[in-house]
């Protein structure tokens, strides 16, 4: 925890996001409860964590394996046993088999090399990961993920590798001043998990992983189940 960023500063921020995330929820005729809300507490010592769970957080996102797994030590040494860790980060190939383990959810499967490795990796120790494919909506040319026509044309295949469980789609908007320029990323990731499920009736994809600390309540209001929050909760980094 900063010394700028108290305990009581984070109940008070989770207290302010939660309000928000119901309001934005009630704008769109949706229950609260079914957004959850993730923190992210990458960078940010075990101690702010450890204030937001006193909070009632349980939800918590990491984009950096090393930093994940050494917070999920801290967690046990403590006795968290019930968070619910994320891992929101891009994950590289040589990689994927530390990035089997007791995570809730992970979000950045980018492309289909990553979900073959990750496949395989969680094969060899038996178990099933819970994944989101994460979508370039946007186009831009920073953003990881794949494109819309390419994960329609793919997607069978996804299903298909034994080791995973695709729960959903995650995206990330351009960072804009005005949160509603972000609404039609947002607005077409719905649309894909809508075209995905008529083409593949079969599957579900129950999650839209979308929406953060500038856009989150637009996000909600189209749909997202997932809201990734951090310096709203935290503080700025």
């Amino acid at each position: 925890m900063t010394e700028q960023t108290t305990a009581t500063d984070i109940l008070s921020n989770l207290t302010q996001v939660r309000t928000r995330i119901a309001a934005a929820a009630a704008r769109a005729g949706r229950d609260p409860q079914t957004v959850t809300l993730v923190a992210v507490s990458k960078t940010k010592p075990m101690a702010a964590i450890e204030a937001a769970y006193q909070a009632g957080q349980r939800d918590f996102g990491e984009n950096r394996l090393e930093e994940l797994w050494s917070k999920v030590a801290m967690a046990q040494e403590l006795g968290l046993h019930d968070i619910r860790w994320h891992l929101i980060g891009t994950i590289q190939s040589r990689k994927t088999a530390q990035a089997v383990g007791p995570f809730a959810l992970i979000h950045s499967i980018d492309r289909d090399k990553i979900a073959q490795r990750l496949s395989r990796d969680a094969e060899a120790t038996h178990c099933v990961l819970s994944v989101l494919v994460e979508v370039n909506v946007s186009g831009e040319a920073s953003k990881h993920g794949f494109e819309p026509a390419e994960l329609i044309a793919n997607a069978a295949d996804l299903l298909a590798l034994p080791g995973i469980r695709l729960e959903g789609l995650m995206t990330m908007a351009p960072l804009v001043d005005d949160a509603e320029a972000a609404r039609p990323v947002f607005r077409r990731l719905c649309e894909l998990r809508t075209e995905l499920r008529t083409r593949y009736p079969g599957s579900q994809w129950p999650h839209l992983s979308m929406g953060m600390t500038n856009d989150f309540e637009v996000a909600i209001e189209e749909g997202a189940t997932l809201v990734r929050i951090g310096s709203a909760i935290f503080g700025t980094r």
